[in-house]
């Protein structure tokens, strides 16, 4: 059989199932706690996701949570009263995060915010001695995402990026297969997401909510008027503020077709699909195929289709691998691998279940992924989603949504995923800031 390029003795030790790495820098080091201290958390952003973190910081050991932030006050009651059913709490609560990051009691934060404000509140946190734990997608832009690797090696904070998939015992199983040749050279991966997401209809400006801080909701973006359908989940689909359905849900599964094909930034990215099936305030796109090459012997693919739920391998998202002696499906609660003829050779199923189309996805993958980030500040365990790699992969993401609003084929550097000789497609790497806001590293 013929064998993948990374070997299993490579791939143990780049994977958080070898050793914990405990060879650190004398900065990283004087950053980790003493072996039975607690790590004091703090929550910002308490809607969707925000309820997840909550949730897996009450599963996992060595780790407390002590302080909420939302700019809309109606989240700390319902906050509150889920810390209180696992008898803990009640904790301080913050609209203002900037005041959060004085609070010398705490050593972490939790960034699920909307996708603009993750790099730079991700940074400040840094800067302010935090650790950070920052929702997928890690940076709204390619800069961004440079940004925040830079940040991270400037101050030594451990930062996790929260593709949890990562940390799923199946997943990472698989890849150990991948690495042994269970399905001979990978040469192609395939992700999708099928939803049946509803029209966002279309916005009327209105006054401000009172329970709203509007202005610190925008926070570095420039200036809009409220309106009505933006607060607190249809923003995803605005530039202005968000990116897409690619980023929303995509980044996961392209992460892992991206892991499993061991590659870092692509030579070619291609993208096709549009606004389908409403006609609303939608901006991005409710249907795109988006293609990635990585030389002239790996691609991989991202089918969303978030108007349309049909399923593929009985899956509303997942992964899959084609090798050259056989495939593999993977998704959050499985793991099968088939040989050349389609015939199953293994399969794992997940001990604990993790949603997969809701807008909160708690499951068990989350208190896996969380307490690799506790044991990472802790004693110094290797990272699963460190943010040199979700940098990787939000760039694949960034660079689909690129090549579609141009709609045109980019050629990209393999060192660093920059788009060559195309200054208009580079005029999206970046993006204007609110005057004060604009990220320092």
């Amino acid at each position: 059989m013929e064998k993948n390029h990374l070997s299993r003795r490579q791939f143990v030790k780049n994977t958080s199932l070898g050793a914990i790495g405990l060879s650190l820098s004398a900065k990283s080091y004087s950053r980790i706690l003493g072996a039975n201290e607690r790590v004091q958390m703090a929550h910002i952003g308490l809607n969707g996701r925000g309820q997840a973190h909550i949730a897996a910081v009450l599963n996992v050991s060595k780790a407390e949570t002590i302080a909420f932030c939302d700019v809309d006050i109606r989240t700390f009651d319902g906050s509150q009263q889920r810390l209180a059913r696992s008898k803990a709490g009640p904790v301080k609560t913050y609209r203002d995060f900037r005041l959060l990051l004085e609070n010398k009691d705490i050593d972490a934060i939790t960034i699920a915010t909307p996708d603009h404000w993750h790099t730079p509140m991700a940074i400040q946190g840094m800067q302010a001695g935090k650790h950070v734990y920052v929702e997928k997608p890690p940076a709204y832009n390619p800069q961004e995402a440079e940004w925040l690797v830079a940040a991270q090696q400037k101050t030594g904070m451990v930062v996790q990026v929260g593709n949890q998939q990562r940390s799923a015992p199946t997943s990472i199983e698989a890849m150990q297969d991948i690495a042994d040749g269970i399905i001979g050279n990978v040469y192609f991966g395939k992700a999708w997401y099928a939803n049946t997401r509803g029209s966002i209809g279309h916005g009327k400006q209105v006054p401000v909510p009172e329970w709203l801080d509007w202005d610190l909701w925008q926070g570095p973006a420039p200036r809009r008027e409220y309106q009505d359908n933006l607060v607190h989940y249809n923003w995803h689909w605005f530039w202005h503020w968000g990116t897409g359905e690619i980023n929303n849900n995509g980044l996961h599964e392209m992460d892992i077709c991206r892991w499993a094909l061991g590659v870092d930034f692509p030579t070619k990215v291609t993208s096709s699909g549009g606004r389908y099936q409403y006609e609303d305030d939608w901006q991005f796109y409710d249907t795109q195929v988006a293609s990635f090459e990585f030389g002239t012997d790996k691609m991989l693919t991202w089918e969303g289709l978030s108007c349309n739920g049909l399923k593929q391998y009985d899956r509303d998202r997942g992964a899959s691998l084609q090798g050259t002696e056989g495939s593999i499906i993977l998704d959050r609660n499985a793991y099968q691998a088939f040989d050349k003829g389609g015939k199953l050779i293994k399969q794992v199923n997940e001990r604990s279940l993790s949603a997969t189309t809701d807008t909160t996805g708690i499951g068990g993958l989350d208190v896996y992924h969380m307490q690799n980030f506790i044991d990472g500040i802790r004693v110094g365990a290797k990272l699963n989603s460190p943010v040199t790699e979700g940098q990787k992969s939000v760039m694949l993401c960034h660079l689909g949504n690129i090549a579609q609003k141009f709609n045109r084929t980019l050629q990209t550097d393999a060192r660093n995923g920059k788009i060559l000789n195309d200054a208009e497609a580079m005029t999206l790497w970046s993006r204007e800031y609110e005057d004060g806001w604009k990220p320092a590293v």
